[in-house]
């Protein structure tokens, strides 16, 4: 089942969970044996040859969804081997249920033993799901351990054990998992923080339970390839440059060349109809030689009026400095009202000059520079991004992209957006200034800060995931420009 575009907190989940049986009428044992049957078809796809599979079963209704699962699995003729880390006597509800039926069939659920587990081709977690809260105890961190040592593919149900279903963070440990299927809905764990690290491939399967628009605001939503179909139609015929707007890039101080001219280019490439350089003097000749189809101009801050006047969005930041050049730079641009993309140095300067404001524009932070923004540690940002981007939304105004693995892009009063894609390759220099320049490009076409911010984060991740065809280790920015073509034209 393809993955939906809402993402809830563990309190959220439950909330449907509760509308499904109290207000839809479906019994909770049924949710669990759909469970068990959506997971028994996952695994039978992903690990078609797997034959021997063990299942360890916690105290609530995650352990009851493996009990469920081992006995469809028994009965579709594979060898189950259940351990049981709570005794199913001491089991309640639903959970004891399953346990219950799980031996009427004729299952034996046996004591948690961890070195019985590497004798198994396929290790399914139904230890804790979403009900882990707090530090784990340490029998719990045990059995994850074990889990993780046993070098066995890991199948996760709902949630793999140990992981905070709201932060992804682990709670002392957690499982790593090779496939993880989640129910009912998205939790934001399986995005946020370390989440994407343990879940491995992720799967959904909503139960059959379908609750009204409306009932519960999510979290989080998914940014998806639809966004970019809707957001950028096929172009009329008549069109000419002028219709796709006029991008001026800000930057390029002494010796800095580059990163200017990797956002104009990409600007150029998610197809702004014009884009201006504006770059310290020196900067002129290597930048005209290398992309002739950039307009590039010596920055006299004198005449910048000028120049601000003709463009319809100013990027400000790739390449700046933090020279007294590159203040008064940033104040003149600031000044001129101009929808404004910022990032890199220009970032920096606005974190020590907080008299700076612009209700247009959009930021651009990776985690470094959100720290240096909202006067924290990096650390606290990795540790509760979502708060993060809430924060910088209410400081600073405007749009926020908060850059990273999982970026999030957020505006105050609305529901922040995540993109997913992208990948460990794109940690190299350069990739934050194609990003300014393909914000840039799409809010000259768009004309709406938080969209063009949204449509920007998604394509220039695909065109990252496209590049890395070849291999993640030694992909450069330049890799990604010539990949943003194909997905501006979905």
């Amino acid at each position: 089942m393809a993955l939906p575009t809402a993402i809830y907190g563990a309190a959220q989940v439950r909330e449907l969970d509760d509308h499904a049986i109290q207000t839809l009428g479906i019994p909770g044992y049924t949710l669990m044996k759909r469970a068990g049957e959506a997971a028994l078809r996952v695994l039978r796809s992903r690990w078609p040859t797997a034959y021997r599979i063990a299942i360890v079963c916690g105290g609530g209704n995650n352990g009851g969804d493996g009990y469920v699962l081992a006995r469809f699995a028994r009965a579709a003729g594979l060898t189950v081997s259940v351990f049981a880390v709570t005794p199913p006597e001491a089991l309640r509800g639903d959970a004891q249920r399953a346990a219950e039926d799980f031996q009427a069939s004729g299952g034996q659920p046996q004591p948690f033993a961890a070195e019985a587990l590497k004798s198994h081709d396929v290790i399914v977690d139904a230890l804790l799901g979403i009900g882990a809260r707090g530090a784990l105890r340490e029998d719990m961190v045990a059995v994850i351990e074990a889990i993780n040592a046993a070098r066995r593919p890991v199948f996760a149900l709902d949630l793999p054990s140990g992981l905070c279903a709201d932060s992804g963070l682990p709670l002392g440990a957690a499982v790593r998992a090779e496939c993880t299927l989640t129910f009912v809905g998205l939790k934001s764990g399986l995005f946020l923080g370390e989440g994407p690290e343990y879940i491995g491939s992720l799967q959904f399967d909503d139960l059959e339970v379908a609750s009204p628009p409306g009932l519960v605001e999510p979290r989080l939503l998914r940014a998806s390839e639809d966004d970019i179909a809707r957001a950028l139609p096929r172009r009329r015929r008549a069109s000419h440059k002028g219709s796709f707007g006029h991008v001026l890039v800000v930057g390029g101080g002494p010796g800095m060349p580059g990163a200017v001219r990797l956002a104009g280019e990409s600007a150029l490439r998610v197809g702004a109809g014009l884009v201006t350089v504006a770059v310290a003097p020196e900067n002129v000749a290597s930048i005209s030689a290398g992309c002739p189809e950039l307009i590039v101009v010596g920055l006299d801050v004198s005449q910048f009026g000028a120049l601000l006047e003709r463009a319809d969005v100013v990027a400000v930041g790739p390449g700046l400095g933090r020279s007294a050049w590159a203040w008064e730079v940033l104040g003149v641009t600031v000044a001129s009202g101009k929808p404004l993309v910022v990032d890199a140095d220009a970032l920096n300067i606005l974190a020590e000059d907080r008299s700076l404001r612009a209700a247009n524009w959009i930021l651009t932070p990776h985690p470094g520079e959100a720290a240096r923004l909202l006067g924290v540690s990096t650390d606290a940002v990795q540790a509760d991004r979502l708060g993060a981007l809430r924060k910088l939304c209410t400081a600073f105004g405007g749009t926020i992209v908060l850059k990273g693995a999982g970026t999030l892009v957020g505006r105050d009063g609305e529901t922040p957006q995540l993109c997913e894609r992208g990948n460990p390759g794109m940690a190299s220099a350069g990739m934050g200034d194609v990003l300014t320049g393909a914000i840039a490009g799409m809010l000259a076409q768009l004309g709406d800060p938080l969209l063009a911010a949204r449509i920007g984060v998604l394509v220039h991740a695909l065109a990252g995931d496209s590049a890395a065809r070849g291999g993640e280790r030694g992909l450069i920015a330049r890799d990604l420009i010539g990949e943003l073509r194909t997905w501006v034209n979905l």
